[in-house]
């Protein structure tokens, strides 16, 4: 029994190492636009922000057959696998002679960044079947991790190096952060212990096990996949909204962008583990309270004078971060081990490449204005757009009872203590 708890902390926060990781590349060109529209010389910065859709929805978009090796292969070594892949995406973005190059390489690292999820989310929800939000909410801590400490660290580096460098001073970090990943994912495969098999009463049911019964559920869970991806796309286009926000509109440079967008994420560490767990006690409640403060500091945002858009991106990323674990702890409970690996790798899917769209036509929207984006109040229109999508979203949380009527999951035999400080 010891053995086995070992192994479950153990599993538990390397895999928040690698979510660090993982998300740390998604958010780290965002304080690097303006200088990356100069060194390629494009005549606007819809051709910047389209590298980090490219990237992303690579990263999204093969999640369903990742999801069905996740639940054929083992997971760990599915793990470490995408992240290497990401980091030497990362290594050649940082050498791109050109745009056709840097979208080539930004679609291989999205390409190692669509492993996790699919492989970490099922393997956290098998060995804590009855702590769920709480494990994926201790797991999503690595995600505020690496939100925090990628604009801030490029960001930081790029006003370093500019005046050596000039345009260019955007790729020194954007390589750090590759040979970075080399190095994580080396450690991850040396230190990381090996997959528990399943139980030999699930194993039969991994090859012969549906994904959902009826075309019913089959409408419920595309109803929820499709409302959740209005959250993401409000979600992903605050870092990229809020970049060009921040540097058109309140004059910030690459430095202190990537400061205010990294105050978003540092309170999920706390409010991952601390709503998730809460939420083991009733999803729906804490879902809806959460999404509704997050709406109301998305339409705050615009309104406030430079001082206080810290605070608001801190209490915004504290309420809206903390969504995460409950949504997927929920989906998770709603069907059994051996097509979790599937399901979340279609819930990805659909809401990671519908989201992250919203880097795109951030930039289109942003370029639209003109000279009126450096004006702050040009920007409450997309704002206020934002937040309506937040809102649609929770309607999401009411198709998840269809889904756990007709799939019921299966009882556990494993311990599920969460010995996670031993």
């Amino acid at each position: 029994m010891r053995s086995d708890q070992s192994h479950q902390t153990r599993t538990l926060w390397l895999t928040g190492v690698l979510h660090a990781c993982t998300h740390l590349y998604q958010v780290a060109l965002m304080p690097l636009y303006l200088l990356m529209q100069r060194d390629f010389g494009f005549q606007n910065v819809s051709q910047v922000t389209l590298l980090l859709t490219v990237l992303m929805v690579a990263c999204f978009g093969p999640s369903y057959p990742i999801g069905v090796l996740a639940d054929r292969l083992n997971r760990k070594r599915l793990l470490g696998f995408g992240l290497a892949v990401n980091g030497l995406g990362f290594i050649a973005l940082a050498l791109a002679p050109g745009y056709a190059w840097a979208l080539a390489a930004a679609a291989v690292a999205g390409f190692g960044g669509s492993f996790y999820h699919p492989a970490a989310t099922a393997m956290i929800a098998r060995l804590f079947p009855r702590s769920t939000g709480r494990a994926l909410g201790l797991v999503g801590i690595g995600a505020s991790v690496g939100f925090f400490l990628g604009p801030l660290y490029t960001g930081w580096r790029a006003a370093l190096l500019e005046p050596a460098l000039g345009a260019a001073a955007w790729r020194r970090p954007v390589l750090e952060l590759g040979l970075m990943g080399l190095l994580v994912a080396a450690l991850f495969a040396w230190l990381a212990d090996q997959e528990r098999p399943a139980p030999a009463t699930e194993q039969p049911a991994t090859r012969a096990e549906p994904i959902f019964p009826t075309s019913a559920v089959w409408l419920f869970f595309g109803a929820f996949c499709l409302l959740f991806s209005l959250r993401d796309f409000a979600g992903a286009s605050m870092g990229s909204l809020g970049s060009l926000f921040l540097q058109n509109a309140h004059g910030y440079d690459p430095k202190w962008a990537g400061l205010a967008l990294s105050a978003i994420f540092p309170a999920g560490a706390i409010s991952n583990p601390l709503f998730g767990g809460l939420s083991d006690g009733g999803r729906k409640r804490w879902g809806v309270l959460l999404l509704l403060v997050a709406t109301a500091m998305i339409l705050l945002l615009p309104h406030v004078p430079p001082r206080w858009t810290f605070p608001v991106f801190v209490v915004y990323g504290f309420f809206f971060l903390a969504s995460y674990p409950i949504t997927e702890a929920a989906l998770m409970e709603a069907v059994p081990d051996a097509v979790r690996g599937r399901v979340f790798g279609l819930f990805v899917t659909v809401c990671g490449v519908i989201g992250n769209l919203s880097h795109w036509v951030v930039g289109a929207q942003v370029k639209r204005l003109g000279a009126a984006a450096h004006i702050p109040g040009a920007y409450v229109p997309l704002y206020n757009c934002l937040g309506l999508l937040v809102l649609c979203s929770m309607a999401g949380l009411l198709c998840l009872d269809p889904i756990r009527r007709r799939e019921p999951v299966p009882a556990q035999p494993r311990s599920d203590s969460m010995p996670l400080l031993t």
